[in-house]
């Protein structure tokens, strides 16, 4: 297994019955080193399969670019002049938008309003751009899926299934077709499941039609969290973000009518020993996953296989393409983070 430290490669020699680049339980022992290495750098990169230095240079270096933050999430670029990244700050109730020449300055505050009633706590969580172009907030306290101007008032876009408040909209991604799915775990309830404002009884997958119809696709996932489209829009790829053993990413098949397949296992990290759980994706124009979960931002092929880890000092929570479509930026807990790739991701959905 080979590890790139701020540009310089360090090679470590594993040893696996009947494969070149070592299991996922072996691959963990050099995972765990990483978290002192990169605690004296702004991250590493892990390789586990030779296909990963095709997607991440081998001299890549993970940069911070801006930190003092609480617990940052949902990334989205957003091209404009001058281009920007969004991001919210969940505990500290902020949008936060970052740029090269302003460096991260509040956008938005507060997010959940001091005295609102909603039985819910936090700002925001999950971003995207509407494909009209709007900022679109999956909001955690507010316990709404909003959509905003960047320079306008926010409107709500879905806040009820079958007549009861939504639990807490965590994350979203958009369909060609101007349709979106999101999940909805528990989180920004006290208590989650036991909260006594829960409610829905379950923890579902939904599609938000144009015409604001809000639409329960699945309930099978303890912890529905992060969530990504491939590239043809044929499969749906969500994260559980939950202990052992639904700790996992699941991926479905969307049928022409949107509505979802049965979900098939993309990856299971259950037993996996380093820190983190599946969170938040981005998916490049090859169809190949970049997660965050156990580790850092977990690299997968289309297929499932562990290509390897995007480690930067912190454990990311989401990652997001931003630049030209080659830089992938990570929200990790204090801090903003980016490596540069060889690949990209389609940054211009929803923004033209």
């Amino acid at each position: 297994m080979r590890k790139v430290l701020a540009g310089m490669t360090i090679v470590t020699v594993v040893v696996a019955a009947g494969c070149g680049y070592g299991d996922d339980t072996e691959e963990m022992e050099p995972m765990v080193e990483q978290a002192a290495e990169a605690a004296e750098t702004d991250g590493t990169v892990l390789r586990n399969d030779a296909a990963m230095d095709d997607l991440v240079p081998l001299d890549a270096v993970v940069e911070k670019v801006a930190d003092g933050f609480t617990f940052t999430e949902g990334p989205v670029w957003v091209p404009g002049d001058p281009d920007r990244l969004y991001f919210s700050d969940i505990p500290e109730n902020k949008v936060y938008r970052w740029s090269e020449g302003e460096g991260a300055v509040v956008f938005l505050e507060p997010v959940l309003a001091e005295d609102a009633d909603t039985g819910g706590t936090g700002g925001s969580n999950g971003l995207a751009l509407h494909p009209d172009g709007r900022l679109v907030l999956c909001e955690h306290g507010n316990r709404v899926v909003s959509a905003m101007p960047l320079d306008g008032e926010r409107v709500d876009l879905a806040a009820r299934h079958d007549g009861k408040r939504l639990n807490s909209p965590n994350d979203i991604v958009f369909h060609s077709s101007g349709a979106a799915f999101f999940t909805d775990p528990p989180y920004g309830l006290d208590g989650q499941d036991a909260s006594e404002n829960k409610e829905q009884d379950h923890n579902g997958i939904y599609r938000l039609d144009p015409d604001g119809t809000v639409t329960l696709l699945e309930t099978g996932q303890t912890r529905p969290n992060g969530i990504g489209l491939s590239p043809d829009e044929t499969v749906l790829y969500v994260a559980n973000s939950d202990a052992a053993p639904n700790r996992y990413w699941k991926k479905y098949a969307v049928n022409d009518d949107l509505t979802l397949g049965e979900g098939e296992m993309f990856f299971d990290a259950s037993e996996l020993e380093a820190p983190g759980a599946p969170d938040g994706l981005a998916v490049d124009v090859d169809g190949n996953v970049f997660a965050t979960g156990p580790g850092g931002v977990m690299v997968f092929s289309p297929d499932g296989r562990h290509l390897g880890t995007i480690a930067p000092a912190e454990l990311p929570a989401n990652t997001a393409f931003g630049g030209d479509g080659s830089t992938l930026y990570m929200t990790a807990r204090t801090g903003l983070y980016r490596v540069a790739t060889n690949t990209r991701g389609d940054v211009y959905a929803g923004g033209e």
